[in-house]
């Protein structure tokens, strides 16, 4: 199979897909090395396409169901030790939320956002275990805990219920 036609077959899967799907899977899907699909979507990416890199894998824009079953959208301003991340994340998808990225404010490069997709305790155990199993560190570690966290959920009660939440728990920056 030639590129092109991979490349194809790769934004055929994506479309089609309701959950990220990994660089490993569709590599074994298409019969190809991981490397090869991880650069086949930064040429996707170069020419325009907009695919995001989740810790579960990939995920076209207009498959980003934060979009679409979420009616309210918040910022989350939170300061933590790495110890209590689990817990962060837990708090707010026991409300139903989602944890849709994380922000920080680096000194030296600015904004710096990463896209989490969290949705249960699973995706956080999940997304921990990788943190781990790499020896790689949350963003927050690099601004001694501050960051943003951007999270979608039912609508602006369940927004505030979660903030008081964190806050009882010391989590919350005000």
């Amino acid at each position: 199979m030639n590129a092109s036609k991979r490349r194809e077959l790769i934004i055929s899967h994506l479309k089609s897909s309701s959950v990220p799907t990994s660089a490993s899977s569709l590599a074994s899907l298409l019969k190809v090395s991981r490397q090869i699909i991880v650069s086949d979507v930064a040429l996707l990416r170069a020419g325009g396409l907009d695919i995001s890199a989740t810790p579960r894998g990939y995920i076209l824009s207009e498959n980003d169901t934060a979009k679409s079953i979420h009616n309210f959208e918040g910022i989350l301003a939170c300061k933590h030790t790495a110890a209590q991340l689990r817990e962060e994340l837990y708090t707010i998808v026991d409300f139903g939320a989602e944890v849709i990225d994380v922000t920080i404010e680096h000194s030296l490069y600015g904004q710096l956002s990463g896209r989490l997709n969290l949705n249960s305790r699973y995706d956080i155990d999940l997304f921990l275990e990788k943190i781990s199993n790499n020896s790689d560190l949350p963003l927050s570690c690099l601004t001694e805990g501050v960051h943003l966290h951007k999270v979608g959920c039912r609508d602006e009660n369940t927004f505030n219920l979660i903030k008081q939440a964190l806050e009882s728990k010391n989590m919350l920056i005000k």
